[in-house]
């Protein structure tokens, strides 16, 4: 019997078939893992009797074997391990393998960066992380935007800015042209857990033109035209590389911590101002201001 309550008997099924314990030894893994293998369809044993329900296999799937048990060992999900193994040649899933491995790669600097920033919050080294940042006013006039939002997580947010900028800016050649920078606006947070929602919006010249076009069928995005009120913005200047996460947020809370300095009281929603041609950026060059509104804090009534 093996280890996990099937029979193992020597039955005769062909030269070429090997019961589960004799596969299992010769792939050096046990009946447990093969099973659960069959189950999630990355390993089918060859032959599966139908009085007994017994697995069968060939010898030659034992490489297959040993491949999924270690891919797993790099926490593939289980349908890249399928793309991998059922590649067509080992070229291409080599490179399958490779493109998940760079995914992971990026994921763990992150998480690093991430963790070194966590340990300056809990060790008390806020404000040496704050001080990197030098927070400005500005006051920008009133101006006719058109906005697209949407509920969006935190991984799928960086795509989104991207491809809701462009179709916006695009637009706004039938709204008078682009006025300003384009800006987005978080009108609540947006994480691994919580979606926001963000929204984009582009300042346009013709208030009118913008909503005729806003009126237009057929669009398969939400867009709306506004008139943004005229708002002191508090900001700090950040680079391209310093709007991944979480620099990004350690620029926000430095804004938010001089506002607070300051004796300001805040006056909307955050917002990033991108005021350059993101894909012609360079890492360390400046693409974005972080800000929140602001305004006089109200005197305390007597």
């Amino acid at each position: 019997m093996t280890e996990d309550g099937e029979v193992d008997v020597d039955v005769n099924v062909g030269e070429d078939l090997l019961t589960i314990g004799a596969f299992a030894a010769r792939a050096r893994l046990s009946p447990k893992a093969l099973r659960l293998y069959d189950r999630l369809g990355l390993l089918t044993p060859a032959l599966v009797d139908e009085a007994s329900g017994y697995r069968y296999y060939r010898a030659g799937q034992a490489e297959r074997a040993r491949l999924v048990a270690l891919l797993r060992q790099l926490d593939m999900p289980l349908t890249r391990i399928a793309e991998v193994v059922d590649a067509a040649d080992g070229d291409a899933a080599a490179e399958r393998l490779a493109t998940y491995w760079s995914g992971v790669e990026t994921r763990i600097a992150a998480q690093r960066t991430l963790a070194e920033y966590l340990r300056g919050r809990l060790s008390g080294r806020s404000s040496e992380m704050y001080e990197k940042f030098v927070v400005e006013t500005v006051d920008v006039p009133a101006q006719v935007v058109i906005a697209e939002k949407r509920h969006t997580l935190a991984d799928e947010l960086p795509a989104w800015i991207g491809a809701s900028l462009g179709r916006l800016t695009t637009a706004a050649g039938e709204c008078g042209g682009v006025t300003a920078a384009p800006f987005v606006v978080y009108h609540s947070e947006v994480s691994a857990e919580s979606d926001g929602p963000a929204e984009s919006c582009v300042p346009v010249a013709d208030e009118a033109a913008a909503r005729e076009w806003a009126d237009g069928r057929g669009r398969p995005w939400e867009t709306t035209v506004r008139v943004e009120p005229a708002r002191r913005l508090a900001y700090t200047r950040i680079t391209k590389a310093q709007v991944n996460h979480p620099q990004i947020l350690a620029a926000f809370e430095a804004v938010e911590e001089w506002v607070r300095r300051e004796g300001l009281d805040f006056d909307g929603p955050c917002r990033e101002v991108y005021f350059t041609d993101w894909d012609s950026a360079g890492a360390e060059d400046p693409v974005c201001d972080v800000a929140f509104p602001v305004r006089t804090a109200a005197k305390p009534a007597r």
